[in-house]
């Protein structure tokens, strides 16, 4: 059994898209986060766990970081470095939303979401 630790609607603006004007004025992007981890054994020590302000500012610096043109590549960056970092983490979800995608029609969100796990 896993126990969680989940981060919900973290904002930035990031320039990432395929069209030029999302790369020249860019958007802001939502991320929520999911961890699968062990809670069995804590003791109540923080070194035993995930610092949720570290992976916070992980996300951060991906969604204001280096541009890209997929939301899939921008969650797959996010994913890797969660777990590259995070050794206690065994599986990881990561969904990004992009409520101002380039639609013209009327919609609440796009989203992606992955999983990706050790």
């Amino acid at each position: 059994m896993s126990d969680l630790i989940k981060i919900t609607g973290l904002s930035a603006k990031g320039f990432h898209g395929v069209l030029e004007s999302e790369k020249r004025h860019g958007q802001k992007f939502i991320v929520d986060v999911e961890m699968s981890m062990s809670f069995a054994n804590l003791k109540d020590d923080v070194n035993k766990t995930v610092n949720y302000a570290q992976v916070a500012q992980l996300i951060h610096d991906q969604i204001t970081g280096k541009p890209v043109e997929l939301i899939e590549t921008l969650a797959e960056n996010i994913a890797r470095t969660l777990l590259r970092e995070f050794k206690k983490v065994k599986e990881v979800t990561v969904i990004v939303h992009k409520p101002k995608a380039p639609i013209s029609l009327r919609f609440t969100d796009v989203s992606v979401e992955i999983t990706r796990k050790r």
